[in-house]
């Protein structure tokens, strides 16, 4: 949003922010394993999913219930093949945040990253610039540690939808994820290996569309997500992906299994 405007409101916005940081309801990550296998049949694909607080599944209670299990599960029944897939995310964290995790977890072998980025570094004021580059390092990172082709960013959530948040804190932050989204979207134009994939839109009866802190997604928003992420990995070419046989063997193509989406 405009500086002078941001610089007027300054006062109220740290206000609100301390507030909802004191009062807003924190929840937990939810219970389950963070990897894991869907799926058989000879076609392969192996998923990391990294990010922030909504990555890891806030919002609801089991993991079989968030992102990465059910993406992985989707994505198998649609390509009738296995999906093995891993999950690196943790509450709070900004892209430079995931960024270093990134570089330290154990990873498995991937061929396709999701992320789940931007709410935090919207809160924490984080550059554009620095934000866009940050991103690039983490494919380049999943690249070279795990050997990911393509990576799919889901967008940033409108925050100006987001009920804990007051007015003109909302706004504010609304404005923010809006930009950091939209120099995102033209700094993947163009782009083969990384892409953008937008938010499905809050429906008018939103019950259990965002979770009690109302914050997160609730169960109806984490199953719009999947099916979002899904579809949009299918239009890009996920199906075109020469995954390993052998799980253990990052970057390497399998002789007897055919192209996924063949």
């Amino acid at each position: 949003m405009p500086g002078p405007l941001k610089l007027l409101l300054g006062p109220v916005l740290l206000r609100q922010g301390r507030a909802v940081r004191r009062h807003a309801l924190r929840l937990p990550e939810p219970e389950g394993p963070r990897a894991g296998v869907a799926g058989e049949g000879l076609l392969r694909l192996r998923l990391l999913v990294v990010g922030d607080s909504a990555a890891a599944g806030v919002g609801v209670d089991e993991q079989s219930l968030a992102l990465a299990a059910p993406l992985a599960e989707r994505l198998a029944r649609v390509l009738q093949g296995r999906v093995s897939w891993q999950l690196v995310a943790t509450t709070g964290h900004r892209a430079a945040d995931t960024l270093k995790a990134l570089e330290q977890a154990p990873l498995l072998p991937a061929d396709a990253m999701v992320t789940s980025l931007g709410v935090n570094d919207a809160v924490g004021q984080t550059p554009v610039r620095h934000w866009l580059a940050t991103l690039a390092a983490l494919h380049t990172v999943a690249q070279r540690r795990a050997g990911v082709r393509h990576t799919w960013h889901s967008a940033v959530p409108p925050m100006e939808r987001f009920p804990v948040l007051p007015q003109p804190l909302r706004w504010v932050l609304g404005r923010d994820a809006q930009r950091l989204d939209q120099a995102l979207q033209r700094d993947l134009a163009g782009r083969s290996d990384r892409h953008h994939v937008a938010l499905p839109a809050m429906p008018a009866e939103a019950t259990g569309w965002m979770a009690q802190d109302g914050f997160h997604p609730g169960l109806r928003g984490y199953q719009a997500w999947t099916e979002a992420l899904t579809r949009q990995m299918l239009l890009d070419g996920v199906g075109a992906l020469q995954p390993a046989g052998d799980d253990g063997a990052a970057g390497t193509g399998s002789a007897d299994a055919p192209q996924l989406g063949q």
